[in-house]
């Protein structure tokens, strides 16, 4: 176990956490997000296609949240990072739609959230090529 070993399945785990958590909410209560997601983007360029984007956006977040955790176990048992990789991949994709709908909604607060998440990811990346 080593710095880069902690830093790998660090920040696995916490796309793991912030991913599975964040779908499965949307899975659990998705009539009531996109009635919330209506009405967050109803000034907005997108308004028509909320559901469209909430289901996308649900099957993204569900796959960085499994291919993290996934990923997570796989560095445990050290058989490499490549599921984190491509967790990281996801969960990547996912912030930058998510980042592109708070902008569009004029969401700036949200959107720097969004950013601090990003942030991890590009450190992410840094460490789980290492």
């Amino acid at each position: 176990m080593d710095t880069v070993w902690c830093g790998q399945l660090a920040v696995s785990v916490f796309f793991a956490i912030a991913f599975l958590q964040s779908a499965a909410d949307k899975w659990v209560d998705s009539a009531g997000n996109i009635e919330f997601f209506s009405g967050h983007f109803s000034n907005s360029p997108l308004a028509s296609m909320v559901p469209a984007m909430f289901w996308t956006i649900t099957v993204l977040e569900s796959l960085a949240g499994v291919l993290s955790g996934l990923g997570a176990l796989m560095i445990l048992l050290g058989m490499g990072t490549g599921l984190a990789v491509w967790g990281l991949v996801f969960a990547t994709v996912s912030l930058l739609c998510l980042f592109f709908g708070q902008r569009l909604a004029q969401d700036y607060a949200g959107a720097a959230v969004i950013a601090a998440y990003f942030a991890v990811a590009l450190l992410g990346f840094a460490i789980l090529g290492g």
